[in-house]
């Protein structure tokens, strides 16, 4: 921003030696919005007590470095993501290939979840939900040089797939396992989620995954909580 005649030719460089940017945007989201970083609803049932004692603020961690963050800070990251998703634009214009993934494990990203987050904040750059689709299949397809053998629906391509109980090219939201709620009807109703998750052609029952996942962290967060009150007899 401070020389974007030189950010253009970096840009431009990008596109003309086939490098590939994966922005991973997520991962910084909580430098813009502390607050909605850590009160994400999905971390009361989905938060693992390893990964939120990671979280907490501590000099010792990468990436947990919130003690004393301030408002002006949440306005400076705001403003390098305008920049930041501007380029991005600019960059695929050029005829750069973007890539979608996550970063998670850091910085109140939740595996599974930041990389669906991911999505949403491509559809926030200016991406529109068929591009963003694109960026996280045939073009991750591409980055790792398997074309032809994943990232399309199509004869001859690994059986890997979702099925989705909703349209993600109206509302990516219907990705999260979480679900979502929406007027059908004239009537509140719950619903979205990823119904099946197919991989090389064996299905998996995802709301059966999910609640496995659930049933771990609860159990983890027990015993932790046993733990704590024998440290304390």
């Amino acid at each position: 921003e401070a020389d974007p005649e030189k950010l253009q030719q970096v840009l431009a460089a990008m596109v003309k030696a086939n490098v590939a940017w994966v922005p991973t945007l997520d991962i910084y989201e909580a430098s813009r919005d502390l607050q909605r970083a850590q009160t994400q609803p999905w971390f009361a049932e989905y938060l693992h007590p390893t990964l939120e004692e990671y979280f907490r603020p501590n000099p010792k961690n990468h990436g947990s470095y919130f003690i004393g963050w301030t408002s002006n800070d949440e306005v400076f990251w705001k403003e390098n993501y305008r920049i930041w998703m501007a380029a991005l634009r600019d960059f695929e214009r050029m005829g750069g290939t973007i890539g979608a993934g996550d970063d998670a494990g850091f910085i109140y990203e939740l595996y599974g979840f930041a990389l669906l987050r991911e999505l949403e904040l491509h559809e926030e750059a200016g991406f529109n939900p068929i591009k963003v689709i694109q960026h996280v299949t045939g073009n991750n397809a591409k980055i790792l040089g398997m074309e032809g053998k994943i990232g399309g629906v199509r004869p001859g391509y690994f059986a890997d797939l979702i099925v989705v109980n909703g349209n993600p090219l109206e509302n990516m939201k219907v990705l999260y396992p979480t679900g979502v709620d929406e007027i059908i009807g004239g009537k509140q109703v719950h619903t979205g989620g990823v119904e099946w998750t197919i991989k090389d052609g064996y299905c998996y029952h995802a709301p059966t995954l999910a609640a496995e996942v659930r049933e771990m962290v609860s159990k983890a967060r027990a015993s932790r909580t046993s733990a704590e009150n024998r440290r304390t007899q």
